[in-house]
């Protein structure tokens, strides 16, 4: 943990002043902000992240209160994914420097300066392409911390009108709702969420499905949300599934058995709420003497970096496919990767 925490200071150092060199050509000529304040805030921000993420590394940070943790670990997320195209635009420079001073050698001639011009004075590439770089690594830096302080809570709907002619008779016009990666252990605010469940409520959703993502990493994140989200119903139920976070791979449990543990405490919470938790299982929704399918299994991805805990074989054994099924799953790399690849069978039978 050690180990990591300082090659991840060292890399984002370095980074620092990297990006350092496209912040003081950009300001060099600065008549608002004198260089030595500009110094003082650029690396004041750096120092303040450094104190986070070893102060992550101390103390346990998922015992820190949400709301803190939330916002310091965005603002360091935000500020080194946005230094990252600074980083890039850098990089072109660097790599063009090297051609003109190749090109130097050869031609003798220099061609440090480009021939754009502006009143009168000319501009070095070198200049246009830091500028243009720290312009460029704004636009995500502002538009995430809007998301993260406005649009963390700027719920929407999605209608999407399907016409299959696979559908069976008795459930046309028949009304799902589709919720995922409802990521708890993020919410720092509970009305937002309140409103969010009269939205999905609103719908008067007969089948109400969810994918997976229910917490970060602790099925304890759930405990403030338990009376919010167990008031989501439909006629037909709530069928869930579980998501990578939800097998809590990214905590550092004491040991295995706590894992497992909080993993059984996670199904618990489905339970608890009213859902019907599919693992690696289906199940039949009958109307009118009518059916539709229901498969639900559990995170599988294509992705190296994911655990497949999933198995879809296990799902679909014995099953019989309705004119209609759906599959619950929440990596949506797993559909090419193994749904379409090992169950063609379930295409040919119509099924959805």
């Amino acid at each position: 943990m050690l180990f990591r925490t300082i090659f991840i200071l060292l890399i984002i150092t370095l980074i620092d002043l990297y990006v350092y060199q496209a912040v003081k050509v950009a300001f060099r000529t600065s008549t608002f902000l004198q260089p030595r304040t500009i110094n003082i805030i650029y690396w004041s921000a750096n120092i303040f992240c450094y104190g986070i993420i070893i102060m992550a590394t101390i103390i346990d940070w998922h015992l820190w209160p949400k709301a803190l943790r939330s916002y310091l670990f965005a603002f360091v997320f935000i500020t080194y994914f946005s230094k990252l195209f600074v980083v890039a635009f850098l990089l072109v420079d660097d790599i063009l420097r090297v051609f003109r001073w190749i090109a130097s050698r050869q031609f003798t001639h220099n061609t440090e300066l480009a021939p754009s011009s502006q009143n009168g004075k000319y501009i070095s590439r070198l200049d246009f392409l830091m500028r243009a770089g720290l312009i460029v690594a704004a636009l995500p830096f502002v538009s995430m911390l809007f998301g993260m302080v406005k649009g963390a809570y700027s719920y929407n709907v999605k209608r999407v009108k399907l016409k299959l002619p696979n559908i069976p008779e008795a459930f046309n016009g028949f009304k799902i709702v589709h919720i995922s990666d409802i990521h708890s252990g993020s919410f720092t605010l509970k009305s937002p969420v309140e409103n969010a469940v009269d939205l999905i409520l609103a719908q008067k959703p007969d089948l109400v499905l969810f994918t997976g993502d229910l917490v970060n990493d602790l099925a304890s994140e759930m405990d403030p949300y338990m009376e919010t989200f167990s008031r989501i119903e439909a006629p037909f139920g709530v069928f869930s599934v579980l998501g990578n976070h939800d097998y809590g791979d990214y905590y550092a449990w004491r040991n295995q058995e706590a894992k497992i543990q909080n993993l059984e405490a996670m199904k618990l919470v489905h339970k608890n709420l009213g859902w019907r938790l599919l693992l690696d299982e289906h199940v039949y929704l009958e109307k009118n003497n009518e059916r539709i399918g229901i498969i639900g299994v559990q995170n599988w991805s294509n992705h190296l970096r994911f655990t497949k805990y999933g198995s879809l074989p296990k799902a679909v054994h014995n099953f019989k496919p309705a004119d209609f099924n759906v599959l619950l799953s929440h990596d949506p790399s797993h559909w090419r990767a193994e749904v379409l690849e090992s169950h063609q069978y379930i295409e040919d039978r119509k099924s959805t």
